[in-house]
């Protein structure tokens, strides 16, 4: 039975309601043998079914580095053999090695009527079969199955190549696959699948077994019931990360994209406050802190407190210079958004040695145009980045907001804040919270604006208040005349609401209490003339006092 080369094989639709397991492995269904060689693996990296998720992580590693090990040594003694004597030729039974990305198959050639035994020893006793002469025959197991072409062919394009382009002849019944002993458990139950579209085992350790066989064979429908199984899980830090070190091939796949996308989610939020678990966060992998470093939600003081742990992260995993300057530039600097960053660590970051040059003179530019745009225009490209792989200009939820400074030093010195905060961020407040702008300086003093929810003192209600305070920096005291404006309706422009001057000293703030002069409910209300498009607008603008 032959398959029309017209014909599409299934790439991932959704699973059929068709259920053929009444037809697995029986010769009355079939129309092939799929012969299994079964090589041996090395001590201790059979899966077991108890086997935890980190059991499985490192059998895996294992695995794969004794593969390589002895791909190593297959290379050298092909090197060998080809300087000690001439060229051999070709053998009809030439082996071919399997590695663990790359799935193997051979079609057999077989007299019509020929029936293909296999003994305990592994010895095949076929006729017109001839054995290739690299073959140990005593460490390899064999299983002979009856399949359906065309069922194996719909549900994978692996199968259909094969059967489609290496069968000539309807009498060449017999296809081979050599698998190591670890893939045996996964790759049956694989065959089950797609016979049935169920799997008996859905322990997560076989799960992922089975997703990774389905990956070598190109069975798509396995791989997203597989994710999808995976993904109703408890997810775990432990799980979590393991989902996102899959091999690139199954991380590319759009299958498993929901799985990975959930780790990363489970990360993000897991981790939001860097500072509550910072240590955690800096034993990450790559892969991890690529995920924490991703999210919009992440709770740090400001987006400069990103910037020097992303740093620390990379000095610590990468001493190397060469090596932690290639991992910042290819991975980890894309996920820091320099143009919400304070203007003297933008200076910082174009004299840090662990970035080239080139690139940090490339991303300080960037962040400083941001800055220097019309605010319409600012809008417009953080609009423009909501469907965007990586974000550069929206803020995340600092403990510490953004501002806008405009700088004069003559012929006063003086400077002019602006400060934005969501009706969100305010709602929250209530009914004692508190809420800090980013340090920002004048006559090389910093200073910080802070927005409160507090009892107003004489009409004993909720309001907003708004304070300019002083870091503890120095004892040197600054006389500062300064006033506090907010956008109001429906002129939408900048009205005064208080002025004052005040003497600072090192952690002291001066302002006012009830700022708008209404109760909280009228200044939080939705038709509070004080938000406009959802944005509360404050304005401070402080001079020095000669």
């Amino acid at each position: 039975m032959s398959m029309e080369s017209g014909a599409l094989p299934d790439t991932g639709s959704p699973e059929s309601s068709s259920d053929f397991a009444f037809a697995f492995n029986d010769v009355n269904f079939s129309d092939r043998v799929l012969r299994i060689e079964i090589l041996p693996d090395s001590p201790g990296s059979k899966p077991d079914p108890d086997d935890t998720l980190a059991d499985w992580a490192r059998n895996r590693k294992r695995r794969r580095d004794d593969q390589l090990s002895n791909a190593d040594e297959r290379t050298e003694q092909r090197e060998e053999q080809i300087l000690n004597c001439n060229m051999p030729d070709l053998e009809d039974g030439v082996t071919y090695e399997n590695q663990e990305e790359e799935a193997v198959a051979m079609v057999e050639e077989s007299p019509v009527g020929a029936e293909t035994t296999v003994n305990q020893s592994g010895h095949e006793a076929a006729q017109g079969s001839e054995a290739s002469s690299s073959m140990d025959y005593s460490e390899v197991q064999v299983k002979t199955i009856h399949i359906s072409s065309p069922i194996l062919a719909a549900k994978s394009p692996f199968f259909y190549k094969l059967f489609s382009n290496g069968m000539r002849e309807s009498e060449q019944r017999h296809v081979t696959l050599r698998i190591q002993a670890s893939e045996e458990a996964a790759l049956m139950d694989l065959l089950n699948f797609m016979y049935s579209n169920t799997l008996p085992r859905t322990t997560p350790t076989a799960l992922l077994d089975v997703l990774m066989a389905a990956d070598k064979f190109e069975v798509a429908s396995c791989m997203r019931y597989c994710s999808r199984l995976l993904r109703n899980l408890p997810m775990t830090c432990e799980s979590a990360l393991l989902y996102l070190d899959l091999p690139s091939t199954v991380l590319m796949a759009d299958t498993v994209q929901p799985l990975t996308d959930a780790a990363k989610q489970f990360l993000a939020a897991r981790f939001k406050d860097i500072s509550k678990f910072q240590e955690e966060v800096l034993n990450l992998p790559l892969a991890g802190i690529e995920a924490v470093l991703f999210s919009d939600d992440l709770q740090v003081a400001s987006e400069d407190a990103v910037y020097d742990f992303v740093l620390k992260w990379a000095r610590m995993h990468y001493p190397k210079l060469e090596e932690r300057r290639e991992i910042l530039s290819t991975r980890l600097l894309r996920f820091v958004r320099f143009p919400c960053m304070t203007c003297r660590k933008l200076k910082k970051v174009l004299t840090c040695s662990d970035i080239d040059p080139e690139l940090a003179s490339k991303v300080v530019l960037d962040a400083l145009f941001f800055k220097a745009e019309a605010p319409y225009r600012q809008r417009s490209l953080v609009a423009e980045e909501a469907n965007a792989s990586f974000r550069r200009f929206v803020e995340r939820a600092y403990k510490y907001r953004p501002v806008k400074v405009v700088e004069f030093e003559s012929p006063r010195q003086q400077c002019i804040v602006y400060l934005d905060l969501r009706r969100e961020e305010c709602a929250q407040l209530f009914p004692a919270g508190r809420v800090y702008s980013q340090a920002f300086h004048l006559g090389g003093q910093g200073f910080f604006l802070s927005g409160h929810c507090n009892m107003d003192q004489q009409s004993s209600f909720h309001c907003f208040g708004l304070f300019l305070g002083m870091q503890e920096k120095g004892s040197v005291a600054f006389t500062v005349d300064y006033e506090f404006a907010s956008r109001t309706k429906p002129s939408e422009d900048f009205v005064s609401k208080y002025k004052g001057n005040y003497t600072f000293t090192g952690g002291k703030a001066v302002g006012y209490r009830n700022l708008f002069g209404v109760p909280w409910t009228a200044f939080i209300a939705d038709d509070s003339p004080y938000f406009i498009n959802g944005i509360l607008h404050l304005r401070a603008e402080l001079t020095i006092k000669k």
